[in-house]
């Protein structure tokens, strides 16, 4: 089981969430294309800087919910990542493997109550052993984007101001011919770069999510006033 991130600036000691195995002792750039078509809506690949694929997500049809399972480069699963049913929050859930069971369970993230109200969305996350969940183990803020202007998150530890990685969307004329969205993602030294793709691939689908039921004219939801991470 992970342990809690304790930051000072970089991670001093690894920080490994679904592995240490992923844990790089320099920054690691990642290369995250969505393939955007509708045949294969969900599905990513993952890649380095030299275009080798680290990891892909797959969509896999589950009844009344999402659900997306993570794999290396191998096709090996690594991690399923799924949508809790009747959640107000959105809440996503990561299980080692294939797994669904609750001693498997890696983390979870969910729409924070200040996320809701806002022009950007913000999602709280805590590990499996944070089960009071007053204060997040982690925070991913996405930026507000407008027409032309990519997207970008900033994943912080805890409350803290220290910055685990960043992401960046990066659209060219090809990649829109194509159907893919490109997200450029700058991983810090010693941080699980597989829980990272993991937290981008959820915030993803709760933006879409958010988005599709935006224009059908559905509403945000509850979820009450305030801010910080903890608690709901």
């Amino acid at each position: 089981m992970a342990q809690r991130p304790s930051f000072g600036g970089a991670a001093a000691n690894p920080v490994a969430v679904i592995s240490s195995q992923y844990c790089s002792p320099h920054p690691i750039d990642l290369a995250i294309v969505r393939k955007v078509m509708i045949f294969s809506t969900g599905n990513f690949d993952v890649k380095d800087t030299n275009g080798n694929i680290l990891f892909k997500v797959k969509n896999v049809f589950a009844f009344m919910r999402r659900r997306r399972v993570l794999l290396d480069g191998a096709g090996n699963p690594i991690a399923t990542l799924r949508e809790k049913a009747m959640s107000r929050h959105r809440r996503w859930q990561v299980f080692r493997g294939e797994s669904s069971d609750p001693r498997d369970l890696i983390f979870s993230a969910k729409i924070s109550r200040s996320g809701w109200f806002s022009s950007t969305t913000k999602l709280d996350v805590f590990l499996a052993n944070n089960t009071r969940e007053d204060v997040c183990d982690f925070r991913v803020v996405k930026g507000s984007s407008w027409l032309f202007e990519p997207s970008s998150c900033t994943i912080y530890a805890g409350k803290s101001s220290a910055i685990v990685a960043q992401m960046h969307e990066k659209q060219t004329v090809k990649s829109i011919f194509l159907g893919k969205d490109n997200f450029m993602v700058t991983v810090n030294p010693n941080v699980d770069y597989a829980f990272i793709v993991a937290l981008i691939v959820i915030l993803d689908e709760i933006n879409r999510a958010r988005s599709s039921s935006s224009s059908s004219g559905g509403g945000g939801g509850g979820g009450g006033g305030g801010g910080g991470c903890g608690g709901g």
